[in-house]
């Protein structure tokens, strides 16, 4: 476990702030037929590549944090939260930008409501951001670009060729159906709904196999990762493709597995470990995540614990 504090890892893309209000739900209102819940504790959590971020950290990773906040209570509460966590957060305010809030709402252990306060941060910030970003990159042995789809990363190819360029490897967590601005990534994480998006639906095994080789090497990506949901992760390579079965566990919450996937990836992987074996921690990783409440992490003594 002490071997992830050599783990150098780089976090730039969407930040977030997850920040959850439990209550009791014992009545419905009178003005419309929904539960009120009476508001007894409040719980700000790292979201979006902040959680990524967050993640690493809780393995044991030095962890860099780059990305855009707003001038505002909620920036400064996420900045606080990183450097609690043990993220060096490098991170610029925009004045005119909202810091992205996901407000959830909790009773009696069930999520109620979500509500969404987000904006697109101004393209001079997101200049500068990218230069120091770019100049940040070779002494990181990882470079994760975590995208939400809310801005933050409009320069990404510029990122992955300076990655490349510093023989670097980058994991892109990726959003939305042009798959082109990540091409030359070393792997690409996307999940069930957003691959069908991209390379349309898939008939079977095989169809899904030709497709994603088809969608791989036209990017130029050495990997394709395919996460599954209970149906596990499916890798492929120019090697062919490596199925991992779900870990069987109870399901709680799934915000945030996917950050703790490709944390876990980042991790081995800058420590040397082959894909194919990164893969199956990170995939033994999600199935311990998904059994805590909300955007959670895990520990490196968590995920090593009864491993065999």
């Amino acid at each position: 476990m002490n071997r992830f504090a050599q783990a150098r890892l780089l976090i730039v893309g969407d930040l977030m702030l997850d920040r959850y209000w439990f209550g009791e739900v014992d009545r419905i209102s009178p003005e419309a037929p929904v539960p009120v819940v009476r508001v007894h504790r409040i719980d700000d959590r790292l979201g979006g590549a902040a959680n990524v971020a967050h993640n690493a950290a809780a393995l044991g990773c030095p962890t860099t944090l780059a990305g855009i906040v707003g001038d505002d209570e909620p920036g400064r509460r996420l900045e606080a939260l990183a450097a609690e966590a043990g993220i060096t957060p490098q991170l610029w305010r925009d004045p005119q930008l909202p810091t992205t809030i996901k407000l959830r709402v909790i009773g009696r252990q069930q999520q109620l409501l979500r509500v969404d306060f987000e904006a697109q941060p101004q393209a001079n910030l997101l200049d500068a951001k990218l230069a120091a970003v770019c100049a940040n990159i070779p002494q990181h042995d990882v470079l994760i670009l975590s995208d939400y789809g809310k801005g933050a990363l409009h320069r990404i190819e510029s990122m992955i060729a300076a990655a490349r360029a510093a023989s670097v490897p980058v994991i892109v967590d990726p959003k939305g159906e042009d798959y082109a601005r990540y091409a030359g990534a070393t792997l690409l994480t996307p999940n069930r709904s957003e691959l069908r998006a991209v390379v349309g639906r898939w008939r079977d095994e095989a169809d899904l196999a030709e497709r994603a080789q088809r969608l791989r090497e036209s990017l130029d990506l050495r990997y394709l990762l395919l996460t599954r949901s209970e149906e596990g992760m499916s890798l492929f390579s120019a090697e062919g493709v490596l199925r991992v079965p779900a870990q069987a566990r109870e399901v709680f919450d799934v915000s945030g597995a996917g950050d703790t996937v490709v944390a876990v990836l980042a991790a081995m992987t800058a420590l040397g470990a082959p894909v194919p074996e990164a893969v199956r921690w990170a995939n033994r990783a999600g199935g311990i995540v998904v059994g805590k409440l909300g955007t959670a992490t895990i520990t490196g003594a968590e995920l090593f614990e009864d491993a065999t």
